[in-house]
């Protein structure tokens, strides 16, 4: 028997447990470093599968690493599982937990033959948008000696190479003085005018930053009563580019607007956060080629999408793994449309027939892709040395 087919059969063989992972990760969303049963679950089945499993990973109390087989090539399969505030597991994160971990099983299965050493990351709070999982255990050197990194995610379409684009999260806070709102307003300093003001500046702003470029947020307290001028106020926001060089150039033009909420009312302003941003997403090409060549296999199709393939999607910290290790962030379709990620629609079509289909392909196609890498003399010797 190949190393594929024996793989493959190990999977088969596990595909229940791993639809069921998913669906009860799918029940009970938890957000970014509170995923305490998540992490739990995913370790647990993986010790149960032989891994040596390392919990609190890097500090992170919700991060794990677990490792199988001793072979010269490591590659590591990250886990993601946090949720979104409000709608739950809309952008499957439990298929990518479930997909890695299934993948996983099936390269362990073969790893000492074909000269791999497997490794599970569990990245928690992907979705927070600043100082996330993947940065902060990169920072702690939980991805040294990795050689190679990949993880699927669910869409409406299977797409090997997204436009992945750097963002960076960030709060905003004013604070004011507070007065009667009708006896005497020209005794308060309002906080909501500035917040207003800011608002005004970003949408005049967008004009002239790149076609590239997003900003986007949500003001998260506007205010406590009508008759009280708000003496507080706060948003959080988040802005996108192409690249981390871009990302600098727009972040002081976007401060600017908030100073000038600021300077306008006499508010004071306070900006928490966006450090540690997201990085865009640099595939590796061979190992993409692989992936697909691999998932075409198993009857999965990568349709063209004209615009789609160009256009800026989302942004993960799965890209600053990509510009330290060589990587991959292939999208797996799951058939949601007219749902797309991010919405509730899109939650409920992450625990379908189709979902589960793409869990077992995305999972089957990363441990042949391990496999490809470690027996390819070529791409062996390119990532080894690159490490």
């Amino acid at each position: 028997m190949d190393a594929k087919t024996a793989a493959n059969e190990r999977l088969q063989g596990i595909r229940d447990h791993l639809v069921e992972i998913s669906h009860r990760i799918h029940a009970h969303p938890e957000l970014g470093f509170e995923e305490e049963r998540a992490s739990a679950w995913l370790g647990e089945a993986l010790a149960d599968a032989g891994f040596a499993v390392e919990r609190g990973a890097g500090g992170l109390p919700t991060a794990f690493v677990a490792r199988a087989g001793s072979g010269p090539l490591h590659v590591a399969i990250c886990a993601e599982y946090d949720s979104l505030p409000g709608i739950g597991h809309a952008c499957g994160h439990n298929i990518i937990a479930a997909t890695a971990l299934g993948a996983a099983i099936a390269a362990a299965a073969v790893a000492d033959e074909v000269g791999l050493t497997v490794s599970v990351i569990g990245t928690p709070a992907e979705e927070v948008g600043n100082a996330s999982g993947k940065i902060l255990l990169l920072e702690r050197g939980v991805f040294d000696g990795v050689h190679a990194a990949m993880m699927v995610h669910p869409a409406p379409f299977d797409l090997v190479a997204s436009k992945i684009i750097a963002a960076s999260m960030f709060e905003v806070e004013y604070t004011g003085k507070e007065s009667h709102a009708s006896a005497f307003p020209e005794l308060g300093v309002n906080a909501a005018d500035a917040l207003t003001i800011a608002q005004t500046s970003l949408g005049l702003l967008r004009q002239h930053i790149k076609a590239t470029d997003r900003i986007h947020g949500i003001v998260t307290r506007g205010g406590d009563a009508p008759n009280v001028v708000p003496a507080h106020t706060a948003a959080r926001y988040i802005i996108r580019s192409e690249t981390l060089e871009q990302l600098a150039e727009l972040r002081p033009r976007v401060h600017r607007c908030f100073e000038a909420g600021a300077l306008a009312t006499g508010a004071t302003l306070r900006i928490v956060g966006g450090d540690k941003p997201y990085a865009e997403m640099r595939h590796d090409g061979v190992m993409a080629g692989l992936y697909r060549r691999n998932a075409e296999a198993l009857g999965r199709a990568f349709p063209d999408l004209g615009e789609w393939e160009t256009r800026p999607t989302g942004s993960t910290d799965m890209g600053n793994v990509s510009l330290a290790v060589p990587s991959i962030h292939p999208m797996i379709g799951i058939e949601s449309l007219p749902a797309v990620n991010h919405q509730p629609e899109f939650a409920a079509h992450c625990i379908t027939a189709a979902a589960d289909k793409a869990l077992m392909d995305g999972a089957l196609a990363m441990a042949w892709t391990a496999i490809d890498l470690a027996t390819d003399e070529t791409e062996r010797r390119r990532l080894v040395a690159r490490a």
